[in-house]
């Protein structure tokens, strides 16, 4: 697995940017993050009512023990914007989802905006992992295997760091 990841330094600190692309159209791109059976097959079922201000249930159903967390859903702008926090044992979560579709492929933009860059390394190749999950989980193929990933990944994302 070679690692697509960008740290990017913000007027607000981090951001971590990962980009997918997939020969479909926007809506169902965007059904496959945010319709609960969907995520089910590539990150973990949801439960609730997903609107903005909401708080949904969230199962990361591929980590250890499976854990549920509460998601606050900040912006839901179908099909182009999905943003979403938590806040867990590992700190807080910012992430959105940013689509757009052109020609026929739609372009799903994964950032994870950062509050520190202590857990970058782990976090990185996480998200290659999940996002490469969505892709598997689209197009029927083989899901992939976290041992791929980290620690393997480590060192590209250090290096992001010092970038």
């Amino acid at each position: 697995m070679n690692p697509t990841g960008k740290i990017l330094r913000t007027p607000a600190g981090l951001d971590l940017e990962l980009v997918r692309s997939y020969r479909a159209p926007i809506d169902d791109v965007w059904a496959s993050v945010t319709e609960p059976e969907r995520t089910a097959r590539w990150f973990g079922p949801w439960e609730g009512e997903a609107a903005p201000g909401a708080v949904i249930k969230v199962q990361m159903a591929f980590e250890d023990d499976t854990p549920w967390g509460e998601m606050t859903v900040v912006a839901c702008e179908p099909p182009r914007r999905l943003a979403v926090s938590m806040v867990d044992e590992h700190g807080s979560w910012h992430l959105e989802l940013l689509l757009s579709e052109r020609a026929g492929t739609t372009e799903l933009r994964f950032v994870h905006h950062l509050e520190d860059e202590k857990n970058v390394p782990g976090t990185g190749a996480g998200w290659e992992y999940y996002l490469d999950r969505l892709t598997a989980a689209r197009e029927g193929t083989p899901m992939p295997d976290f041992a791929d990933y980290y620690p393997a990944m480590r060192p590209y994302f250090e290096d992001q760091l010092r970038g």
